[in-house]
């Protein structure tokens, strides 16, 4: 099968290369994917470069553990283990394998069954491979974080992007009245999303304007955690969608300290949070939103596309 494969750490034009590489065969517990489509996440071009160097006592000291990277994916089950029950040959299924060995830059990927969850029906592939990741960084940030409410104001920073298109239909869908902030380029296309309000940050700091929000979800962190805090309504949340330092590890402390909650976390797969955004997909809730397509033998260009600032997804088209 064809793959792009990584065997040491670099530029991206300088370390992936196209190759053919064995079709793997599925354990007992894992089924065989034809993959249609995969979405590029920012890990991609972290993990090639191997840094920040911390991350290689995950990924290799030396070498990539993982010589395939991309995570998520959306295919058809070609075979199952003797041992796997969930799928039959001809689902159609998509996932985040991030956490299983990635391997999504290929034709064919062997993975646990429990990564994977049944394709929202009446979408493409390539909108499937949209969403997973991002499903679990919003779905745990907005709901189990953030306790998102009907009724609320919530203001989504970083709300054009990969995880921040996503971010402001599910806010949406819980009822919540909707600010996005994005550069000016974005305005359109966030409120094409669904969103309320949209404030271009080149223009307005919506930490100065004297708008207080319920829960700020914040996936491009640019402001010091007192200036979230003065936009917050009493008792309103800070949440980050992924690493931040200062709400990591100071967060507990300053909500300890006060009404308002600071908090980040790095977003885990889980079926439960695949099932739930499909339910808002196949009900008209949210619209995976795919920037571009790229083909398997354009991975290096798609995320360098994909680091200049896209608007939503960028996804590889496989089949």
């Amino acid at each position: 099968m064809k793959a792009v494969v990584y065997e040491k750490y670099g530029e991206l034009e300088d370390v992936l290369e196209l190759k053919e590489v064995e079709k793997p065969t599925p354990k007992d517990n894992e089924v065989l994917v034809k993959i249609h489509a995969t979405g590029i996440n920012f890990a991609d071009f972290g993990l090639v470069k191997g840094k920040p160097y911390l991350g290689r006592l995950w990924s290799g000291l030396l070498k990539p553990k993982n010589p395939i990277l991309g995570a998520d994916i959306a295919g058809q089950v070609e075979a199952v283990g003797k041992n796997a029950k969930q799928f039959k040959p001809g689902d159609e299924v998509f996932g985040d394998i991030g956490s299983v060995g990635w391997g999504g830059f290929a034709e064919y990927v062997s993975v646990p069954e429990n990564v994977l969850a049944l394709k929202p029906v009446d979408i493409s592939f390539e909108e499937a491979a949209a969403i997973p990741q991002a499903t679990h960084v919003v779905v745990q940030g907005l709901r189990d974080h953030g306790q998102i409410k009907s009724g609320q104001k919530v203001l989504i920073n970083g709300a054009s992007g990969n995880n921040g298109s996503l971010a402001v239909q599910v806010a949406k869908s819980f009822g919540a009245e909707v600010t996005g902030v994005c550069s000016t380029r974005n305005l359109e296309f966030v409120k094409s999303l669904g969103a309320d309000k949209v404030i271009d940050y080149t223009q307005e700091d919506f930490t100065k304007s004297g708008q207080r929000y319920d829960l700020i979800f914040d996936i491009a962190p640019s402001h010091s955690i007192s200036d979230y805090k003065r936009a917050l309504n009493p008792k309103g949340a800070y949440i980050a969608g992924g690493f931040n330092s200062t709400s990591l590890f100071f967060g507990p402390l300053i909500s300890m300290l006060g009404s308002k909650k600071v908090a980040s976390y790095m977003g885990s797969p889980n079926i439960e949070n695949l099932e739930f955004i499909k339910e808002l997909i196949e009900t008209g809730k949210v619209k995976p939103a795919i920037d571009k397509s790229f083909q398997l033998t354009e991975v290096a260009e798609a995320i360098q596309y994909y680091k200049k600032g896209a608007q939503g997804k960028v996804v590889i088209k496989i089949v």
